[in-house]
């Protein structure tokens, strides 16, 4: 007997959810096009799954959050308790001067 539609998805949930740590969560999104196709870009260029640079970005942004945080008084525990809240900078401009290595 073939799986109804609804039966492949939980089955495709189930396997897919799973990671080393048991830890996975489903995450659904849309976001900007010009912001899925950088997401691509940048996986490609740098060899990993659009889910594990998302990942590893997500991460570094906290860190430095974290470490920013940790000049202010109380600044982690009001990270953490989702009191602290910051503005993000912008790259500063260089007026088009870097030059990337290729």
């Amino acid at each position: 007997m073939s799986l109804t539609n609804a039966e492949r998805q939980a089955l495709y949930r189930q396997r897919h959810l799973r990671t080393e740590d048991s830890t996975g969560e489903l995450l659904h999104a849309v976001i900007n096009l010009h912001a899925k196709r950088a997401l691509e870009r940048l996986a490609k260029c740098y060899g990993l799954t659009q889910r594990a640079l998302l990942e590893r970005l997500l991460i570094d942004a906290e860190r430095q959050t974290i470490d920013s945080a940790g000049r202010l008084p109380n600044g982690q525990a009001d990270y953490y308790d989702g009191r602290l809240r910051l503005e993000i900078s912008r790259p500063d401009d260089d007026g088009g001067k870097s030059s990337a290595s290729r």
